[in-house]
């Protein structure tokens, strides 16, 4: 066994002449693409009525100054409980395998945006999200999907083309939000009639993306491979945790049942070698690994404070300090947002990142943000001295949602950092769910801080920095994020096999 001296700057690849790219997968590839789209969807339907439902349900006595706050809380809640439980179902997927994770997380989605639509009260609202947030542990598990399918020659190609699952998530999901809530005032000749959509006005944007989940639950079941290289069966790891009381991964790892080969892609491994099974956790979390972490979680924390605070500007009267547009128009933005961030992230992401290197994109997806958040006010003073119809003040929108795009390369960039920083291939599962509990955190504290302040500012009692203190405030978290990604590579690090 050789010693093998792991450093920041160890790069991902020998100098020597680049391998040919290994054709990706598309079959099982293109199955993963599809799944993506349910945790999107679900999140990002929500956003173009929230504002409005936390109106109806009466929870701010009709204080519009405390619509942000509410709004924060619900969007947050669904990061909160998924941060107490994704790194759970990650480690559990490296040893029953991620087929099986997957499953539950798609049928929890489906239920739980049922129940959010058949809410009336924002206690039962919050009780769906919570849920909805708790029983889907998917966005790691994918991840590492995608990893065990590809290799290092092909791996940027591959996280290039998942944007177009967020993308087309964060662009029907307004869409539907927008279109379908509230659908017996927006369609009086279809749904006129219905007593039951005039009871759950929410119920039909809510029903779409749980029918997708739904649907992708299937899809799984029938056509979605195991990537796992030996997966323990559910009953074995109950039998042991029962019997024992407390079973750990190794245990398990070790026993009689791991001689299953590896599928999609994965080339089958002595199970000998240490590097075909998970590590314990706290050799997983070597430095490299908690750097790539910390910066994802940065990258989230300031993406979604952006994305949390635009809906509620957008809705907030302009003598607040917003724009004042309805849902409709709302969720109109959010998907042109969507469209245009597909497209550039397809045919630009692969390319940029090979040209300027992955810390060089990262950092300058970072820095797009200070121009977003710089722009809330800027259109908001348009607003009032031209009024909301005026052509400047809608170039200001689309100036600063063009903008808002280039932080979306940055995703793509982290994944390879982080993938590349796992200990070995069979601990993919731990590592990505690692990050993923440090961004659910994140985006669990980014809304329901951003928003709090958003109402903060345009308070009039306190009014701080002429209602600007938000962006002031998200300024400096951007900044932060910018000091952590300097310490990031420049060269991405190789991946560590014992041989």
């Amino acid at each position: 066994m050789t010693a093998t001296t792991i450093d920041e700057e160890t790069p991902l690849l020998p100098e020597q002449q680049k391998k040919k790219p290994t054709p990706i997968p598309w079959a099982q590839f293109s199955i993963l693409l599809v799944l993506q789209l349910a945790e999107p969807l679900t999140s990002q339907v929500i956003y173009p009525f929230l504002p409005q439902l936390i109106r109806d349900v009466g929870i701010t006595h009709g204080d519009e100054t405390r619509v942000g706050y509410y709004t924060g809380l619900l969007q947050s809640i669904f990061f909160a409980t998924q941060a107490l439980t994704v790194m759970h179902w990650s480690r559990l997927s490296d040893h029953i395998g991620r087929k099986p994770v997957i499953m539950t997380g798609l049928l929890g989605l489906s239920l739980s945006m049922y129940c959010f639509g058949l809410s009336k009260t924002f206690w039962g609202a919050v009780v769906s999200r919570s849920l909805n947030g708790a029983l889907n542990g998917n966005i790691g598990v994918l991840k590492s999907m995608i990893a065990e399918i590809t290799d290092s020659t092909n791996l940027p190609q591959a996280y290039s083309y998942l944007p177009i699952a967020w993308s087309t998530g964060g662009t029907l999901g307004p869409v539907i939000g927008g279109f379908l809530s509230k659908p017996r005032e927006r369609f009086p000749g279809i749904f006129g009639h219905s007593e039951f959509l005039k009871e759950y006005p929410y119920f039909l944007a809510c029903a779409v993306p749980a029918t997708f989940s739904a649907l992708a639950w299937l899809v799984s079941l029938l056509y979605l491979q195991e990537t796992v290289s030996t997966p323990n069966s559910v009953r074995r790891m109950l039998g042991a945790w029962l019997s024992k009381g407390n079973v750990t991964a190794q245990t398990v790892s070790d026993g009689e049942d791991n001689k299953a080969t590896a599928t999609v892609g994965l080339q089958p491994i002595d199970d000998g070698s240490k590097k075909n099974k998970p590590l314990p956790l706290r050799q997983v979390l070597i430095p490299r690994v908690l750097l790539a972490a910390l910066n994802y979680a940065f990258l989230a924390v300031v993406d979604i404070s952006a994305r949390a605070i635009q809906p509620v500007f957008f809705s907030t009267p302009v003598e607040l300090g917003g724009l004042g547009l309805s849902p409709h128009h709302i969720g109109t933005i959010l998907a042109v947002y969507g469209i245009f961030n597909g497209f550039l992230q397809i045919f630009f992401f692969a390319k940029t990142q090979a040209r300027f290197g992955p810390k060089n994109v990262y950092m300058a997806g970072i820095a797009s943000s200070l121009i977003v958040f710089a722009f809330f006010p800027i259109i908001n003073s348009l607003a009032k001295t031209e009024g909301t119809n005026h052509p400047l003040v809608w170039a200001a929108v689309a100036f600063q949602i063009i903008s808002s795009i280039v932080i979306n390369f940055s995703y793509g960039c982290i994944f390879i950092y982080i993938t590349a920083a796992s200990p070995n291939r069979a601990s993919l599962g731990t590592v990505n769910g690692f990050a993923q509990l440090g961004v659910s955190i994140m985006r669990a504290i980014g809304p329901a801080l951003a928003n709090s302040l958003f109402s903060l500012s345009i308070h009039p009692e306190y009014h701080y920095l002429n209602g600007n203190f938000v962006y002031w405030a998200m300024a400096l978290l951007t900044s932060t994020a910018l000091v952590a990604g300097s310490y990031l590579p420049s060269k991405v690090w190789t991946a560590v096999e014992e041989e």
